[in-house]
């Protein structure tokens, strides 16, 4: 199955309220993705959209294609650093929890990113986008416990 995803990740503040906003694309199927967060940063929203986004392929073992316009992830994946920061335990790496749980549903597929410029008239990526900062600035935010700890004990 060929699956093609488009990801976005929004922080008002960073850190502070963020969301995030995916699109999934199979042939004639199309789904939207997105979910607010009270307290997070951008780069665990960029992240985040594609681990949920990948989460959703029911299909194991899926060809899958992500368009995403964070060099964080990207580069993480596509320059292997993230195999990398796994050998060693995340150790002194932002957002483990959130690579230990990408890696999972990663190696659930064949997956290849792509990075794109963001706001950059790229439809889905803007769609992404809208998704993701509507998710923010909603009313309806979700807890980003494992970030929320982690700035806690930092206090």
């Amino acid at each position: 199955m060929k699956i093609t995803i488009y990801t976005d990740g929004s922080a008002r503040g960073n850190p502070g309220k963020g969301g995030y906003g995916a699109v999934l694309k199979s042939g004639p199927h199309y789904k939207e993705l997105s979910a607010g967060y009270r307290y997070t940063t951008n780069n665990r929203m960029e992240l985040l959209a594609v681990i949920i986004a990948l989460e959703a392929i029911k299909v194991p073992e899926s060809q899958v294609e992500i368009f995403t316009d964070s060099k964080y992830v990207c580069e993480a994946v596509e320059k292997r650093w993230v195999f990398a920061w796994a050998q060693k335990g995340f150790k002194d790496k932002k957002n483990p929890d959130l690579w230990v749980r990408f890696l999972k549903i990663y190696k659930q597929h064949h997956v290849k990113f792509h990075w794109v410029k963001g706001h950059a008239g790229n439809p889905m990526n803007e769609r992404c986008d809208v998704l993701a900062t509507q998710a923010a600035d909603g009313n309806s935010h979700l807890i980003d416990f494992e970030y929320e700890k982690e700035e806690n004990s930092l206090l």
